[in-house]
């Protein structure tokens, strides 16, 4: 980190006039771009695994190479992450968005040309690069946009644009792919493209603009000029809040990571119900995507969060530890539920898609499976907004990019994790268990993960409080040089 402080009158050369004013109507325009462009780098993810039959047929490869495939991007985006972050954290971060952005629409569209699995492979590694820009460069934008004490409340709408953006893949996935799998790939990659443009005319954020402690320097012409180091490394891990915060990703993911297989069972409950492939697609689509509208209240997690951690700097912490404990049991109940599926059989997408919504209402096993699911949805939704927001409570502007990095690293290997061994568990629960309870079993006990990260929370809920009190110290320090 540089110690030459913050500068009057000569700004850094990355440190640009801010775009086209800087007003309340560019300020939010830019936060719509960045929390949008969080959703698609999700889409791409949640795009795959609807379409793992078809695309292991075209290829003439087992389901299991597909699954691989899924697994693999989740930790090459994570790694590649990291560095985003870290350049990112020392230098103009807008252009590396752009670029990141034209990377995973690169590879999208490689993967819809492609020919056989290699090249899927390939494609999808390329855009798995990618993607590890969007979230962890978007994320240290997104933060000095944010005054702390709102941090939870649009934090969740950073976490639910994710998770919509995972629903909109499963749903365009199974959808625009029942009947052609690289369809829903060449539409992505057409938006990709028009976001790269949208990039160009949001607002040039300064670093640590959002801090009260720096805001009286900022407005006087000062700029933040402190950037992260190697040397920080060590300082950042020393933080016992992060520590927590980062280590907990690998067993919520994991938890999280078996979920991407919701369709699949879906899917599978209604070929034992006799249905035929094509249209067991669209109903494992659907459902896991309606089972998955509970994140939204991820909003009310972000608010809860941001009320209880002004009564106490143990707040986000201990809403997320108490959200995500408190979920399990919904979860058990969810997959073993019976789900009664009634839908034309070989009908249009159309037809089956309104049969489902209707038996929302109609059937009381899929009213309760759908009740069961938004709750447990919600409660684990608060784990998403109060961790970005501890993150950016417990580090200075030239970290958080580079711990959201090295948090997302730990995600991606407990994603990975989860993704790869739940699909390990169903073949080896199989012999025990006939499909589609073995997907049930499987995916009930991959929750147990949750466990360990809900005491995890807790634990960074008792560290927490000092950390935040050593930012607030620092900052004033800092604006103290100007």
């Amino acid at each position: 980190m540089t110690s030459g402080g913050l500068g009057r009158g000569g700004a850094r050369p990355d440190q640009r006039p801010h775009g086209w004013g800087g007003g309340r109507a560019h300020r939010l325009y830019s936060v719509v771009v960045f929390v949008l462009l969080a959703s698609l780098d999700n889409v791409a993810i949640g795009l795959v695994p609807p379409l793992y039959k078809p695309i292991a047929g075209a290829f003439d490869v087992s389901g299991r190479l597909l699954g691989l495939v899924t697994a693999v991007s989740f930790l090459v985006s994570a790694v590649a992450a990291v560095g985003w972050a870290y350049v990112g954290d020392r230098t103009n971060r807008k252009p590396l968005l752009m670029v990141g952005t034209l990377l995973w629409a690169a590879g999208t569209g490689g993967s819809a040309l492609a020919g056989d699995y290699l090249t899927f492979l390939t494609a999808q590694l390329v855009a798995a690069v990618g993607l590890g820009a969007v979230g962890s460069v978007g994320f240290s934008v997104v933060t000095d946009l944010i005054s702390p004490t709102r941090r939870g409340l649009v934090m969740s709408f950073w976490g639910l644009s994710q998770g919509v953006g995972t629903l909109a893949g499963t749903l365009v996935g199974g959808l625009l792919g029942a009947t052609d799998w690289r369809r829903p790939f060449l539409l992505l990659t057409a938006v990709g493209l028009a976001a790269t443009l949208a990039y160009l005319f949001t607002y040039d954020i300064r670093r640590g603009q959002s801090e009260p402690e720096l805001a009286g320097a900022l407005d006087a012409g000062a700029e933040y000029d402190y950037r992260i180091s190697r040397t920080d490394l060590p300082r950042i891990l020393a933080r016992r809040t992060n520590r927590w915060l980062i280590l907990q990703g690998l067993t919520a993911q994991a938890a999280f990571g078996s979920l991407v297989w919701l369709p699949v069972l879906f899917a599978e409950r209604a070929e034992a119900q006799g249905y035929s492939e094509s249209t067991a697609l669209v109903v494992g689509s659907v459902f896991a995507t309606l089972f998955q509208l509970g994140g939204v209240l991820s909003i009310v997690g972000g608010l809860i969060g941001d009320a209880v951690q002004r009564r106490t700097p143990r707040g986000r912490a201990l809403v997320a530890a108490v959200g995500i404990l408190a979920a399990l049991p919904f979860y058990l109940v969810l997959f073993f539920v019976p789900l009664s599926i009634d839908v034309p059989d070989g009908g249009s997408t159309g037809a089956v898609v309104g049969a489902i919504l209707s038996s929302v209402f109609t059937e009381p096993s899929v009213g309760l499976s759908l009740l069961t699911a938004v709750v447990a949805l919600a409660l684990t939704s608060a784990n998403s907004p109060n961790w970005f927001a501890l993150i950016a409570d417990v580090n200075p502007p030239e970290h958080r990019g580079t711990v959201y990095s090295l948090g997302n690293l730990v995600n991606g290997v407990g994603r990975a994790a989860g993704n790869g061994l739940v699909g390990v568990a169903f073949q080896g629960l199989r012999a025990a268990f006939p499909p589609p309870l073995n997907f049930a079993v499987g995916l009930a006990a991959f929750q147990l993960f949750f466990i360990p990260t809900g005491i995890m929370y807790w634990l960074a809920s008792r560290t927490s409080p000092a950390d935040i009190d050593n930012v607030h110290d620092l900052l004033h320090t800092r604006a103290d040089r100007l």
